[in-house]
């Protein structure tokens, strides 16, 4: 029992002095970021997919349960293979040129974008469409840094929410079909069901009745 005991400890030194080698570096980083991808996506997924399965899915409990573990699976999975193929890619493009230069962070997320997230799914559509809004702001604000745009003198973020919100509102009443499918379940849950009611219990207490009368 002792010696399984010492084997252990001398496997786990080993592991952690391969863990200090700086030559071993990037292909360590390449494993590590798999995982932070994994796990990172399983918490971001996880609860997301409990909320909106239990609040606008029917379905019997089981039903809820593995789409939920379908739903996050997919996500951890997706978000590992992207962390790896980019993090691979950059370590690759930095050794072959002797140095880490801006075009190859652009040259492998694309590639890790288009391997990875290429498939037009529900899971990868919001993962995009998440990316795209951050994206916008985050180059907006670049724009006004390196002095493409002027500075406003106003805070544009009003005129912002009033024409983002006043866009989706037209979509979702004359062109629902162009909307994602779970921000149309939403808008319906806000907009239409509460046109509608029959007594107190669907007026307050619930969204829709479930009895026959």
């Amino acid at each position: 029992m002792a010696g399984g005991g010492d084997s252990l400890r001398a496997l786990l030194r080993a592991a952690n002095a391969l863990l200090q080698q700086r030559r071993y570096h990037a292909a360590l980083s390449v494993i590590k970021g798999f995982r932070n991808g994994a796990v990172y996506g399983a918490k971001i997924r996880a609860p997301h997919a409990l909320v909106m399965t239990f609040l606008f899915k029917s379905g019997s409990l089981r039903e809820k349960l593995k789409s939920i573990a379908q739903a996050t699976y997919a996500h951890s999975r997706n978000l590992a293979y992207f962390v790896f193929t980019y993090k691979g890619l950059l370590a690759t493009q930095s050794r072959l040129q002797g140095k880490k230069i801006p075009f190859h962070s652009f040259l492998a997320a694309c590639i890790g974008g288009w391997l990875v997230f290429g498939d037009n799914n529900p899971i990868n559509s919001q993962i995009i469409m998440y990316l795209l809004s951050r994206i916008l702001f985050g180059l907006a604000r670049l724009a006004v840094e390196k002095g493409y745009i002027p500075q406003p003198k106003q805070d544009p973020f009003p005129l912002l929410a009033a024409l983002v919100w006043g866009t989706v509102l037209w979509l979702f009443e004359y062109h629902r079909e162009t909307l994602q499918p779970s921000l149309q379940s939403s808008m319906t849950y806000l907009y239409e069901d509460s046109e509608v009611w029959h007594d107190l219990s669907d007026f307050l207490i619930y969204n829709k009745r479930t009895d026959s009368k």
